[in-house]
């Protein structure tokens, strides 16, 4: 099982994701390695602390206990722009993908900062193994 199965066995489909829980994945680490507005990890860190949630994204990151996000915190940090963007690409309801996103990007961090920190090769070279192995 890949680690994009993994995440989304742990979050149990997703709540609200409908059918598509694994195509939001998949754009959402899209989007962490870089390809989106964000900027990566590094840009999703900044957003999170500009927007006083610093630490509960520096949880994920971390080796303990990630902290929770609501679906109103994801569309804080992301604007309901970015939302409605990853869910019409995701092929989800844009009125649920922020609690799906809410359900899935904290373990999709956790998971692609292993050791508690961006992995010293790289971020991009440990999420395309992560979506080698989806």
């Amino acid at each position: 099982m890949g680690l994009l199965d993994e995440v989304l066995k742990d979050v149990g489909g997703a709540a609200g994701a409908g059918d598509s829980p694994r195509s939001l994945g998949t754009e959402l680490l899209g989007m962490l390695s870089g390809s989106g507005v964000c900027g990566g990890l590094p840009g999703l860190l900044n957003m999170f602390n500009q927007k006083g949630l610093g630490d509960v994204v520096s949880s994920w990151v971390s080796t303990g206990k990630n902290l929770p996000i609501s679906a109103d915190q994801i569309q804080a940090v992301l604007g309901s722009s970015q939302v409605q963007a990853l869910a019409a690409r995701a092929g989800i309801d844009p009125s649920k993908a922020s609690a799906a996103i809410a359900e899935i990007l904290p373990r999709l961090v956790d998971k692609a900062t292993p050791n508690g920190q961006i992995p010293a090769g790289g971020l991009l070279d440990t999420l395309s193994g992560l979506l080698k192995k989806a």
